[in-house]
């Protein structure tokens, strides 16, 4: 048989549309009139037509000084007549921090660049310091801490209050070192806990809040008088909640997975770590025939379809647990699966459920790649202020996406 070579193509007009929302600045290169004569007659030439090229050019930031000169005003009359001189001051904006050099879009700017572009302090203090301003980064922490508690901490509030309306929520956890907790050691294990809405919801809140331990107490106390579907990765802790917890189907996928992985590759064709996995990957190839269906249609099919293959795949899970090693990667699979059936079949009680929950992991994500860099938090103050930005900048750009 001939195989034909394939060369995707670019979809025309698509760097056009990429740069259609940055101003256009337009150099003209042209010859003068004594230079305008065919090199064949001697004749005068004319503008046919143009070449023209595109490039994208950088204009790096300044960092200025801005001083803010606010009038006082005296009365003349007053002054010469009266006990009592009234004085009236000019409007002014108040100052982000009081006595600080500090203003609104230098703190964005740190903020942004730590828990967007995930540099550390440090590094940008080396930044500032070749724009020729010594500013350290106990000073940019102190900052941040600050206008968190200040400022945001007000949006933070809100966000809670509006994520606590939403009866289906996303919920996963991370660890943070922070080195100054009272009572703990600098190497003790703090935990970033993440809730945010489903995919449903026209209005995304992606939430941080910071905890020293992985008790079941905080994501309780969080939840306090709520009610709903909490979709999870299978921690215990969560199960301990009285709220509807929903399995994660891509953690159960990755189960078998690794059995597959911990296999030679010429004995991975027909295992049953090979039958686990194909179970889980029909189960998403049918979530992907249905994404665009309304949650009523879905909740329909998914009865029809995919509970039968479902409880299919727990009937083989049980029969297969007994045959293999218990402590086998094969084995930590089967039993997984078994223990947490109960979770895993509850996608099947609403339409508007996921099959897995991906969504809570990419909203963490973020956080776990600036954990790369800056490492740690030194203080409590620190890691709390930490969770309120990146609450509302992963929320900015959920709304954004």
């Amino acid at each position: 048989m001939e195989e034909i070579p394939y060369k995707r193509r670019g979809r025309k007009g698509k760097r056009e549309d990429d740069l259609s929302g940055l101003p256009v600045e337009t150099v003209e290169y042209t010859l003068p009139e004594e230079e305008r004569v065919c090199p064949e007659c001697g004749g005068a030439m004319h503008v046919m037509g143009h070449d023209c090229r595109r490039e994208l050019k950088v204009i790096p930031a300044r960092v200025v000084v801005v001083e803010h000169n606010q009038e006082v005003y005296a009365c003349r009359d007053c002054e010469k007549n009266n006990d009592h001189v009234p004085i009236v001051k000019a409007p002014m904006p108040e100052p982000v921090i009081k006595g600080s050099l500090a203003s609104p879009s230098a703190v964005a700017h740190i903020m942004v660049q730590k828990y967007v572009m995930c540099a550390p302090l440090y590094r940008q203090e080396q930044a500032w310091e070749r724009e020729g301003v010594v500013l350290s980064r106990q000073t940019m922490a102190n900052w941040v801490i600050k206008c968190a508690f200040d400022w945001l901490a007000l949006i933070y509030i809100r966000l809670i209050a509006c994520l606590l309306t939403h009866d289906i929520l996303h919920a996963d956890e991370t660890t943070v070192q922070v080195l100054k907790e009272p009572g703990r050691k600098p190497q003790s294990k703090s935990y970033m806990w993440l809730y945010r809405t489903s995919g449903e919801t026209k209005t995304p809140i992606v939430l941080y809040e910071y905890q020293q331990t992985r008790h079941h107490e905080h994501p309780e106390a969080f939840l306090k008088n709520w009610s709903g579907y909490l979709l999870t990765d299978g921690l215990h802790q969560y199960h301990l909640l009285d709220v509807t917890n929903v399995g994660c189907w891509a953690h159960m996928r990755r189960k078998f997975d690794e059995a597959l992985k911990a296999m030679e590759e010429n004995q991975r064709p027909g295992s049953r770590a090979q039958k686990g996995q194909d179970f889980c990957n029909r189960l998403f190839a049918l979530e992907r025939k249905w994404v665009n269906l309304s949650p009523e249609e879905r909740y329909e099919n998914r009865l029809e379809e995919s509970k039968p293959l479902a409880e299919e795949f727990f009937a083989w899970a049980q029969s297969a647990r007994g045959k293999v090693l218990p402590r086998s990667t094969l084995g930590r699979a089967l039993a997984y699966a078994c223990e947490q059936r109960q979770f895993l079949m509850n996608v099947y009680l609403d339409g508007r459920l996921e099959i897995s929950n991906n969504r809570a992991e990419r909203s963490i994500k973020p956080f776990v790649m600036g954990r790369k860099n800056w490492l740690f938090c030194n203080t409590q103050g620190g890691a709390t202020a930490s969770s309120i930005v990146y609450s509302i900048i992963e929320t900015a750009k959920a709304v954004c996406s």
